[in-house]
């Protein structure tokens, strides 16, 4: 199905064909069993991760940060590019660092760049293009398997036709494709253009690649006024990674920016709701902690990285705590 041919209509419609794979029962029942068909152990379902954004302020380079998300007790990390860029720009070897971070116990399993692959012009756009295959392959030299797709570049001005938006997006997960990585389809509530759980599930299903998955955010999904309860109808296979944050009562949403990030469970989101809707869809999950606040920056990043875990440790525990009780 190219999305060329796809009109808004036309995909709803074939939407029915596309259930099997990407959408699940709204009444699916957290399951108590360790193991069920198809899906992951309960011990391996929800995987803790950490991205580098966390202590970005601090600059402490790629190396310190592998360090320092082991050590806290993460099993995953989400580096941005530019980090891993520095570091070969200093003289490292990438084989080097996908040893390092194996050796510290960590996966890849995400990392963030911000190629334009979905503006309107088109010229951006090819650079974006070739922008996205660099920072691919990057990441697949370090052992990573996905990149963050956000509407880079597409925030500020209204009016993206989402059927073109989902051509791009066919066209970048091609691009993945050949590189062995997968562009997930970023929410970002404070865009314009794709700010909702709901238009990016459109453009993943209109883009009719069986490689399209999407990226969700506790604060973007807040941010951008997506209905928590539309995380029910997609399915875990295509919500490999979770950003985990928290956002306060106040300021209000049409308010509030990326400085309001707080530790999971330090303020007023329905994160328990959240992660047992995630935990029925019976996938492995990585659920990652980031956050962009300025005061986190001005801590000591191990502390930071610590307390991160323990918050996010409970609230996971808090929340699946009675799905686990036969």
């Amino acid at each position: 199905m190219q999305p060329s041919c796809v009109s808004r209509r036309g995909a709803l419609a074939r939407t029915g064909a596309f259930l099997g794979a990407t959408l699940v029962s709204p009444a699916a029942g957290l399951r108590a069993a360790d193991t069920s068909p198809g899906g992951s152990p309960a011990s391996e379902r929800f995987v803790l991760g950490f991205n580098t954004a966390c202590i970005r302020g601090q600059k402490v380079g790629i190396e310190k940060e592998i360090e320092i998300a082991a050590g806290a007790g993460f099993r995953a990390i989400e580096p941005w590019v530019e980090s891993i860029e520095a570091y070969v720009k200093g003289g490292g070897a990438l084989a080097d660092l996908r040893k390092r971070i194996a050796d510290a116990g960590l996966s890849v399993e995400g990392a963030i760049a911000f190629p334009e692959w979905v503006v309107d012009d088109d010229a951006r756009r090819a650079r974006g293009l070739e922008q996205a295959k660099r920072c691919m392959d990057l990441v697949a030299q370090i052992g990573g398997s996905r990149l963050a797709a956000p509407p880079a570049g597409a925030t500020n001005e209204p009016g993206l036709d989402l059927d073109k938006a989902a051509e791009r997006y066919r066209a970048l997960l091609d691009v993945g494709e050949a590189m062995g990585v997968v562009p997930m389809l970023e929410v970002w509530g404070f865009s314009k253009n794709l700010n909702r759980l709901s238009n990016c599930a459109y453009v993943a299903i209109a883009a009719g690649h069986p490689k399209a998955a999407l990226l969700a955010d506790i604060f973007h999904l807040h941010k951008g006024g997506s209905a928590w309860d539309g995380l029910k109808v997609i399915d875990g296979g295509v919500l490999p990674v979770f950003h985990m944050n928290d956002y306060p009562a106040d300021p209000p949403r049409d308010q509030i920016n990326d400085g309001f990030r707080c530790m999971p469970g330090d303020g007023v989101a329905p994160i328990g709701p959240v992660l047992r809707d995630l935990w029925a869809k019976d996938r492995r999950v990585v659920l990652s902690l980031e956050l962009f606040t300025r005061r986190f920056w001005e801590q000591d990043p191990a502390e930071v990285a610590r307390t991160g875990y323990q918050k996010l440790k409970a609230v996971v525990q808090q929340a699946i705590a009675p799905a686990r009780t036969p």
